[in-house]
């Protein structure tokens, strides 16, 4: 038989296969059925094209799997746009998206430089002070495209690429500032020159007139209404950091969403299933880039506590707090209890009134409900995490703060069951008529929240024999419930809330929560109608003011224990409960740290990715 062969015309190849993402190991790929049309040849007289099917066993391929960290929000958060987050959750997620003016050293609490390489301080003819800050000029604003999973250099109209400038600065701080923006937490930069005045609508002045300005790209220039040496930890707050104002005026209210958001930090936003997942991945254009290991942060959004632990357990989350009821066995457990960590905390557990909604516009009501509590039953027998009674509201280590247990209404039972019965026999009604007046508390939802809740629900009913309800929303919508601007008859009388600190200064605490002209003013006190449009200033209001603008430490100390004093135990304004401590598990693939201040910093973690496949069984 001759074969004599022609030509050949083409190697065809079909590859079926899947292949599976492991990190830093080979995986085997599935035997490949390789189809070849190798030549066409004279067989007996004819063209035959004849067809070959080869099986082939490539070489091992070693794929990485990301190095991923899985990380529970505990909520979804309200808002990633730095002018309008006013919670926890929302500043972990900004803080690793943009990168502000200063931050805090994650160990020591300093303020430490960030976008600002340095800053000096001034005063002005006026008394006024002045910071200016120095910034480097090398920090790119970038855009992840979900499809692609590329991150890429925003640039501007004429092609040019972009990078933070002072005056993206300039502008994220005056669209805090401005009345449009409807910012909660503007009152943070009243110490501004003109801010107070912009934000609440006065005529004359424009944003214009706030002391924000951007001398040059790498230059901007705060003038402040009185001195502050904390000034440094304020400007570096994420209200302050440098927003993009194409992507703003391009998508409005949809900017902060994945594909459309500008963002300028170690990561970028790779996903956002609102109600499910917020996942980030590296910026591989970020100046150090280099020194962030945890390449992806896969982050879900389960609110009980009970069932993010038991994802921990099944090492489907790598750090994670500890449930209440779960905190001895914890303890107790030879692996749980090395993954364990109790620190202190700078935060604290308050529960406040409505003051201005009957019957707690009285303060001797308040005081019975604040008397009832006791504090470390409920420390000892609930929350068993080493927590710190607390009768005032800033926690140890806040410049200013009161020694704990030194200020404020402790445990007295006697004495609130006088303080009601004083209130009762005056108005002349019964506790039944009392219990009819249907008292509400509400928190947030919450496990802990709610066992919480259930034992104090309990001792007002030991102490005073009043029944309250209590209910419960998600966290975005319980922030809008609880705003001092909500309908009085919509207000629970009673509502749940905490307080972490910003900076170390009381200025952070009694003057910005709580002051009824320059602070939040939840409790609404002083108000002088059901709407709380206008307030009258109280004794306390002064102080926090007074404090403010006093250069002697020692006086200024002095200032806020008296302030911390009116609230907590004349006015009883609200119910400070415990100042928090640290009750997290961490696996050991996992090094990470607690900040004392700002928010989570995934980008100083490590994780061994190699350590975590293999508890998993990958």
């Amino acid at each position: 038989m001759n074969l004599k062969k022609s030509f050949s015309i083409a190697f065809a190849v079909l590859m079926i296969a899947s292949m599976l993402l492991v990190a830093c190991q080979p995986q085997q790929i599935e035997v490949i059925k390789t189809v070849v049309v190798t030549e066409v040849v004279e067989k007996e007289g004819a063209q035959v094209v004849v067809t070959q099917i080869v099986e082939v066993t490539p070489e091992p391929v070693v794929v990485e799997q990301p190095v991923t960290l899985d990380w529970n929000f505990g909520t979804e958060p309200p808002t990633i746009d730095p002018a309008l987050a006013t919670d926890t959750t929302s500043v972990d997620v900004i803080h690793n998206l943009f990168v502000t003016l200063t931050q805090f050293d994650p160990v020591t609490g300093e303020v430490s430089p960030y976008l600002a390489t340095s800053w000096e301080n001034g005063e002005d003819a006026d008394g006024s002070q002045t910071w200016t800050f120095h910034l480097r000029d090398d920090i790119p604003w970038v855009k992840y495209d979900p499809i692609t999973g590329e991150t890429t250099q925003v640039v501007d109209a004429d092609g040019n690429p972009r990078f933070v400038t002072a005056f993206d600065v300039e502008y994220g701080a005056k669209r805090t500032i401005d009345p449009a923006t409807a910012s909660d937490y503007a009152y943070v930069d009243y110490i501004i020159k003109n801010a107070e005045a912009v934000n609440g609508g006065a005529e004359g002045v424009t944003l214009d007139d706030v002391g924000v300005k951007a001398l040059d790209a790498t230059t901007v220039q705060f003038t402040l209404q009185t001195p502050a040496a904390y000034f440094p930890a304020i400007a570096g707050m994420w209200v302050n950091a440098p927003q993009p104002s194409w992507a703003i005026d391009e998508w409005a209210e949809k900017w902060t969403e994945a594909g459309l958001i500008n963002t300028s930090g170690p990561y970028v936003l790779e996903a956002w299933i609102h109600g499910g997942e917020l996942n980030l991945v590296k910026n591989p254009l970020w100046v150090d880039a280099d020194n962030v290991q945890i390449e992806r942060v896969h982050g879900v959004m389960i609110t009980e506590a009970s069932t993010a632990f038991a994802l921990y357990e099944n090492n489907e989350l790598d750090s994670t707090g500890v449930p209440l009821p779960e905190m001895d066995r914890v303890k107790a457990d030879p692996e749980l209890s090395q993954q364990y960590l109790n620190a202190p905390n700078p935060c604290t557990y308050y529960y406040g009134f409505t003051n201005n909604k009957p019957p707690f516009d009285d303060a001797r009501v308040r005081k019975a409900f604040v008397e009832s509590i006791d504090r470390q039953s409920l420390i000892d027998n609930v929350l068993k995490g080493g927590q710190v009674a607390a009768t005032s509201f800033a926690p140890p280590g806040i410049f200013g703060a009161p020694e704990p247990g030194t200020v404020g209404l402790p445990y007295n039972p006697d004495d609130a069951k006088a303080q009601l019965q004083a209130y009762l026999d005056e108005k002349g009604i019964t506790l039944a008529d009392f219990n009819a007046m249907g008292i509400t508390m509400m928190h947030n939802t919450s496990e802990g929240h709610a066992q919480i809740a259930a034992a104090i629900q309990q001792m007002w009913k030991d102490v005073l024999g009043v029944d309250v309800k209590v209910e419960n929303q998600e966290w975005k919508v319980y922030l809008q419930t609880i705003k001092n601007s909500t309908p009085l008859e919509e207000m629970p009388h009673i509502w749940r809330l905490g307080w972490c600190a910003d900076y170390p200064d009381e200025n952070n605490w009694v003057h910005e929560v709580f002051n009824n002209q320059s602070g939040a003013n939840r409790l609404r006190r002083g108000c002088v109608d059901a709407t709380c449009t206008e307030v009258v200033p109280l004794k306390f209001d002064e102080l926090t003011v007074q404090a403010q603008q006093e250069a002697d430490p020692a006086k200024r100390a002095d200032l806020y224990a008296e302030a911390e004093r009116l609230l907590a135990a004349e006015e009883a304004a609200y119910a400070p409960i415990y100042h928090y401590t640290i009750n997290s598990v961490t696996k050991p693939w996992l090094t990470r740290n607690f900040p004392p201040l700002g928010g989570v910093d995934f980008f100083n973690w490590k994780l061994d990715m190699a350590a975590k496949l293999a508890a998993q069984g990958k």
